[in-house]
């Protein structure tokens, strides 16, 4: 729990004092895609097929996993938009999504960690599956960002 706490803190310290790109409208979408997302997909691979956890399997004590699902992953989400390298060539924007893969990567190793300092815990699901996901999810939320982006556009045209 103190792993999960600490990264909880400074993720979302980091997220909002360096926020110069991202709306109040923006923030409050963001964090919402991602609530849902990781809600219906821990849904299935956490609590139905035993992939992954936190904390326990006990179904019971998913009140435990509520500040894990609530926030960790939405801060993350808004630093990776905020420092997304748009106007960019692809070399360096896939590069930049390249260095955030390893970031997570090396961040889930570290929440592998034994209590107190980790929180997470591998079922079937490993390092593979990590690799591949990692990359759908960072692509959906740039893209989730862009169609925003796009419908504040649109409607400020009205």
């Amino acid at each position: 729990m103190i792993g999960l706490t600490v990264a909880i803190i400074t993720f979302n310290f980091i997220a909002f004092f360096t926020n110069k790109r991202l709306t109040k409208n923006q923030i409050v979408h963001i964090w919402t895609i991602t609530i849902s997302l990781q809600l219906l997909f821990d849904l299935y691979i956490d609590n139905k097929y035993h992939g992954y956890w936190y904390f326990s399997t006990d179904i019971d004590e998913w009140w435990k996993e509520l500040p894990t699902l609530i926030l960790l992953i939405p801060p993350v989400n808004m630093m990776f938009l905020n420092w997304y390298p748009f106007e960019k060539d692809l070399s360096k924007r896939i590069l930049y999504i390249f260095c955030w893969l390893i970031a997570i990567f090396l961040y889930e190793l570290l929440a592998l960690l034994p209590e107190p300092w980790g929180y997470f815990n591998y079922g079937w699901w490993g390092v593979k599956h990590t690799i591949l996901a990692d990359p759908l999810l960072l692509l959906f939320i740039l893209y989730y960002y862009k169609w925003i982006r796009k419908i504040e556009t649109i409607s400020a045209g009205k």
